[in-house]
């Protein structure tokens, strides 16, 4: 079983995305917990541009990362070629990389443009010296309520109840 990530696991993937340059947004249970909300996840999630540069760039961080997919029962995942080809065909993806688990999602739920609808209104936050390019908290909530499932319709409450106070 996966342990919650902490900052320095954040900060190391954040930190070898931004070194080559990948235009990206924290969403889901990180953005959530940079946000001060409290919320505990095991992976780092990201919306990452889908332009054809960023797509280079992010391949060649998941290289560098070691990313392998991520499945169940195999704790080292499965190698494979984060070709920008490869990268293009997919919508999410949920890999293992060495400093943790990464998962892409060039579509959240409730936004179908993915990066483009949420980086305008995205914020950067510092964790462990590495400027991390977070999800708005109001965008979290947005995609939280989209997606529907079970663990995230348990959490609207807090991040809700977080929201109104900013």
């Amino acid at each position: 079983m996966l342990s919650e990530l902490d900052d320095d696991h954040v900060a190391a993937i954040c930190r070898v995305l931004n070194e080559h340059d990948v235009q990206f947004v924290i969403i889901g249970g990180v953005a959530a917990r940079l946000h001060e909300t409290g919320y505990a996840t095991v992976d780092v999630d990201i919306c990452p541009s889908n332009a054809d540069a960023n797509l280079v760039n992010l391949s060649r961080a998941l290289r560098e990362l070691g990313a392998r997919l991520r499945i169940e029962g195999d704790a080292s995942g499965v190698p494979f070629d984060p070709h920008p080809d490869a990268l293009r065909q997919v919508t999410t993806m949920t890999l293992i990389t060495d400093q943790g688990p990464l998962d892409l999602c060039f579509e959240p739920a409730g936004f179908s443009d993915g990066y483009a609808g949420l980086v305008d209104q995205s914020t950067t936050i510092v964790v462990a010296e590495v400027d991390v390019p977070v999800a708005s908290l109001a965008d979290v909530v947005a995609s939280k309520r989209a997606a529907g499932r079970p663990k995230d319709i348990v959490v609207l409450p807090a991040l809700e109840a977080r929201l109104r106070r900013e």
